[in-house]
C-alpha cells in the first residue's frame, strides 16, 4: 500500500509540473514583449489595426498594383476546402509541385501550350511577364519548396518597379526606397538570402 500511495503521489507531482507549471510558465514567458509578435504568429496589421497576414505566410497579389507574389501551388492555399473545383488542396495546404524541370504540365505553365484551336491554347506566365515589361527572374518562374514563402529577391521586385508605377503613377525611386525597406537582410548576416516580404511591402505601397 504504502509503495502505490508512492507512486500516485510521484505521478501527481510530475502531472503538475509537467502539465501545469512548465506550460504555463512557457506561455508566460512567450508574451513577454520582446518575443510575444513571434509567438503570436508574426501577425501583421494594416493602419487601421486590423490583422491581415502573417509575415512568416505569403499570399496572392497578381494586380499590376501591386508586386506580384511568387507562383504558388497551392495558390496560398486559399482555396475553399468545400468547394476546391480545382483541386488545390487536394495534396495539403502546403508543399512543392515535385515535377521535373522536363514535366509537360510545369512547361505548359510557363510556357504556354498552342494549339490549332485558339479557343484551347494557353498564354504561360512567362509571357505574361514579359509582356507586362517584366525580365522574368526564377522566384517568379517556379514555386518555392512549401509554396507559402511570403518573400520574392530584391531582384524580382525591382524587376516589377516599371509596371507599378506606371499603374499608380509613382516616381519609381519611391518604389525603390519602399523595396530596401522591405527587404529583410540575411539571418545574423551570413545564413540564407535577402528577400523582399510582399505582404509587407504591398502595404507600404498602399500607405504613400
Amino acid at each position: 500500500m504504502n509503495e502505490i500511495i508512492k507512486a500516485i503521489r510521484a505521478t501527481l507531482v510530475l502531472w503538475v509540473l509537467v502539465a501545469v507549471i512548465y506550460p504555463f510558465s512557457m506561455i508566460a514567458i512567450a508574451q513577454l514583449p520582446f518575443l510575444s509578435n513571434q509567438t503570436n504568429g508574426s501577425l501583421i496589421r494594416n493602419p487601421q489595426g486590423q490583422i491581415v497576414g502573417s509575415a512568416l505566410i505569403g499570399q496572392p497579389f497578381t494586380s499590376d498594383r501591386y508586386f506580384n507574389s511568387r507562383p504558388s501551388t497551392t495558390n496560398y492555399s486559399t482555396a475553399d476546402p468545400k468547394a476546391d473545383t480545382a483541386n488545390i488542396l487536394k495534396t495539403g495546404v502546403s508543399g512543392a509541385s515535385n515535377l521535373a524541370p522536363s514535366n509537360p504540365d510545369l512547361l505548359s505553365r510557363i510556357k504556354g501550350k498552342s494549339d490549332p484551336d485558339p479557343s484551347k491554347a494557353t498564354e504561360g506566365d512567362l509571357a505574361r511577364l514579359q509582356k507586362a515589361g517584366i525580365n522574368p527572374t526564377a522566384d517568379l518562374i517556379y514555386t518555392s519548396g512549401s509554396s507559402l514563402d511570403p518573400h520574392i529577391t530584391p531582384e524580382a521586385a525591382k524587376a516589377q518597379i516599371q509596371r507599378v508605377a506606371q499603374s499608380r503613377k509613382v516616381e519609381p525611386n519611391k518604389l525603390e526606397t519602399l523595396i530596401q525597406q522591405n527587404t529583410d537582410g540575411r539571418f545574423l548576416g551570413i545564413f540564407g538570402e535577402d528577400g523582399v516580404n510582399v505582404l509587407k511591402l504591398n502595404l507600404a505601397l498602399d500607405a504613400l
